[in-house]
């Protein structure tokens, strides 16, 4: 697997920059910490959606099950810390994230919409770059332990996707997740100086 083999993982525009991979892995204590921090902000992000949609039961009943799994794998990113003697730290942001939430249209049902497809694609952007790190990390410890978070964010990503089509058409899913993915694409453009997960 290498970053231009990434092509077919499904939403995402274009494969991770090989510039990217070789930062992470010569930086890799710090790539932990942002992990720590990611896998913390998508627990928070679907209880967000939890809490706005209260009735949408499909959407509460998935989303219930991808917080309860970030924070377990928020718990086992901060054991890597710990063994590494790591402090949990504030990083800044890469302009990643606020560069989607902008995209989030504000009336509703497009808030609601914009909202699950951006959560799919960073959790397929996610799943392709610890797929990246679970093969090219050194250490083959912490190796493995990415490869088995792979398909964690396959199914995070699966979700958002299969709940944009539970409550929205298809083919408006599928015309709003192409414009929003090329939007993903262009903030990746350009590798971010500070080491991130999404930078």
């Amino acid at each position: 697997m290498t970053a231009s083999s990434l092509t077919t993982i499904k939403f995402l525009q274009h494969p991770t920059s090989e510039a990217w991979i070789q930062q992470a892995i010569d930086h890799l204590d710090v790539i932990l910490l942002d992990h720590s921090h990611c896998e913390r902000k998508a627990a928070g992000v679907a209880l967000n959606l939890m809490f706005r949609y209260p009735s949408s039961h499909k959407l509460v009943r998935a989303l219930t099950a991808i917080a309860q799994e970030e924070l377990e794998h928020f718990e086992q990113v901060n054991q890597w810390l710990d063994r590494r003697q790591i402090a949990l730290a504030p990083l800044s942001a890469p302009p990643y994230a606020a560069g989607l939430k902008a995209e989030i249209r504000k009336a509703e049902p497009d808030r609601m919409l914009d909202s699950l497809l951006i959560s799919g694609l960073i959790e397929a952007r996610s799943h392709e770059r610890l797929g990246l790190l679970g093969l090219h990390c050194p250490e083959p410890e912490l190796a493995k332990f990415y490869r088995g978070l792979m398909a964690s964010e396959a199914r995070h990503y699966g979700a958002y996707w299969t709940l944009a089509i539970t409550y929205f058409d298809r083919d408006l899913v599928n015309q709003r997740l192409e414009e929003l993915a090329i939007v993903e694409s262009r903030l990746l453009e350009t590798l971010h100086p500070e080491p991130r997960i999404h930078s």
